[in-house]
């Protein structure tokens, strides 16, 4: 046995002599980490990556994970990839990491479908009912049944600040707040990794640093075009809060954003005008030397192939090279190691800067028992995962009642036995009659989502970020006026950004905002069998006009908002 396989001596000793038994290319193995496809392990990869086992033979051993049919083949599937590691003689053992999986949002570069896993809203919706010790519990449910299945590392939670209503990543902040935002991170932190980082825990990868809130007019840098931030407001060490916070708690990883600062001045100093993944103003000089942050920093996904902003002129191999001298550990979304072995022998990039990722990368696995025991149980993983009651709860607690007619029919709570005229419900489940039109009616319920421009062709990666306007079409508009002329009407509508609500509000007798939510957590608030316990996460802007005008990196900045952050109604007051 190897010093390093003992685990009775300390993770640093072990660090150091596995570094000393380590080739060139096991260390430029460990620092990427790119997307596998839970299955057959000579399958093409997805987006242009390698198979599993190509990847394994270029010696990575951190992937994540996207689509995931169940509990137990995820189990099964990591214990097969362990065997598969441990057949190289240092037996390093695989990190699978995941974004966001237990809540509403499917979209395969941000987060996904709830599948297996229990269905809480978005954190969006955590935010509403605002509670630290609700935030920890999700963690911690998170963390079990993430354990369960060998997922290891989380790539969340989002702690940027919701300060551009456009912004299509919203649904997976804790809102517009920035001290929220940082007491409910530190609390999900908490939950995931627990006092310390240990075999029972899951790394968090807090994101996306240093706040990827402030967008120029709410575009994503996904894409080319969303690829400003900027502070007209000068509010950049605001944005920095929930990290700070972060930092304080112990979070194991940060993640850059692909965006790049636009006419940013700190401390004197002009920064660089690149995403910040190449940024050495940002990710060395402010995190590494001012904020004293000493974890494991990952790219965001694909910014040496793709979403390279501000460095479109250099090689795959210079950008590289820069993000290295940035300060970056590990390439998120990347696996083309072999560059990196050649850049080392060149002499670009020096092994001894190499070696100081390569320790924090190894400090992890140990800490996290991996090397000890990386197996799980598949028939224990298909018992831990989906608490379905769990999550309908919080579904449920985190409605937000924005309105509430004084009287009559449409007055929430609902009275059981009425008939009803439903859109996007469609089973009451024994609590009212559906009828086919508004006319045969005693109250109508319609189920609204917030709207958005459809962007790029279907099944792109451009069609599932949900952008632009926030104002519904003007059709919708009148077709919900006329369908509240006929009967009262209850609207509930999910919100994954701020919709401009002032005209639907208007019509609707009561209206509801959902942050995630199944059928059956609709009706019990609806029907009183749920109070709704939310309040705003942000405010909704009374106009587009107000949007616009408004500075993307300010909170609550938009000119008479329809209704303010904080905001909700409850059914006993």
């Amino acid at each position: 046995m190897f010093p390093y396989q003992d685990a009775g001596i300390s993770v640093e000793q072990r660090v150091e002599d596995l570094l000393s038994r380590m080739a060139l290319e096991d260390k430029a193995g460990l620092v990427f980490q790119t997307i596998a496809s839970v299955g057959d392990f000579d399958a093409p990869g997805i987006f242009g990556s390698a198979s599993v086992r190509e990847l394994l033979g270029q010696r990575l051993t951190h992937f994540n994970i996207l689509f995931a049919p169940s509990a137990r083949e995820i189990a099964q599937w990591h214990n097969a990839l362990q065997d598969e590691a441990r057949k190289h003689p240092l037996g390093i053992p695989v990190t699978i990491s995941s974004d966001p999986r237990h809540s509403f949002t499917d979209n395969p570069m941000t987060a996904l479908l709830a599948g297996p896993f229990t269905q809480f809203p978005e954190s969006l919706g955590l935010a509403a009912i605002g509670s630290e010790e609700l935030v920890e519990r999700f963690a911690d449910l998170t963390r079990r049944e993430y354990v369960a299945v060998g997922i290891r590392a989380a790539l969340h939670p989002q702690i940027d600040l919701a300060t551009e209503p456009r912004w299509a990543r919203q649904s997976a902040t804790f809102g517009e707040d920035a001290g929220l935002s940082a007491r409910l991170g530190v609390a999900y932190i908490r939950g995931l990794q627990g006092v310390t980082l240990n075999a029972e825990s899951v790394s968090v990868m807090a994101k996306h640093f240093p706040g990827g809130g402030p967008q120029l007019d709410g575009e994503d840098p996904h894409f080319a075009y969303g690829r400003e931030q900027v502070y007209p407001g000068g509010q950049f060490d605001l944005h920095l809060k929930p990290f700070k916070a972060a930092i304080a708690a112990g979070v194991s990883q940060l993640m850059p954003y692909y965006g790049m600062p636009v006419d940013l001045c700190l401390g004197g100093k002009n920064i660089e005008q690149v995403g910040f993944g190449f940024n050495k103003d940002i990710i060395t000089g402010l995190l590494r030397e001012k904020l004293g942050y000493d974890g494991i920093v990952c790219t965001d996904w694909g910014i040496l192939s793709n979403t390279c902003w501000g460095v479109e002129h250099l090689s795959f191999e210079e950008r590289m090279v820069k993000a290295f001298d940035a300060g970056i550990d590990q390439f998120g979304g990347e696996f083309r190691a072999d560059t990196l072995v050649s850049l080392v022998k060149n002499g670009s990039i020096s092994e001894a800067r190499l070696d100081v990722s390569v320790r924090r990368l190894l400090r992890e696995k140990f800490r996290l028992g991996l090397f000890d025991n990386p197996y799980v149980d598949a028939d224990a993983a298909e018992r831990i995962v989906g608490d379905h009651e769990q999550g309908v709860a919080a579904q449920a607690a985190a409605h937000t009642l924005l309105t509430n007619a004084d009287d009559g029919p449409a007055r929430l709570p609902l009275a059981t036995g009425i008939k009803i005229y439903a859109e996007g419900l469609t089973d009451l489940g024994g609590r009212g009659e559906l009828v086919a039109t508004p006319e045969e009616a005693d109250v109508a319920i319609l189920k609204l989502q917030a709207p958005f421009e459809q962007r790029g062709e279907a099944n792109t990666i451009e069609s599932f970020f949900r952008a632009g306007s926030l104002a519904f079409p003007a059709a919708e508009i009148e077709r919900v006026q006329r369908i509240a002329a006929t009967v009262p009407t209850v609207v509930d509508i999910y919100l994954d950004r701020p919709a401009i609500l002032a005209p639907i509000a208007a019509s609707a007798a009561s209206l509801v905002a959902n942050f995630g939510a199944s059928e059956e957590a609709i009706l019990r608030v609806l029907f009183g069998e749920a109070e709704p316990q939310g309040n705003l996460p942000f405010d909704i802007p009374s106009s587009m006009a107000a949007v616009e005008a408004s500075r993307p990196d300010v909170p609550f900045d938009t000119a008479d908002p329809t209704f303010r952050y904080g905001h909700g109604l409850r059914y006993t007051s």
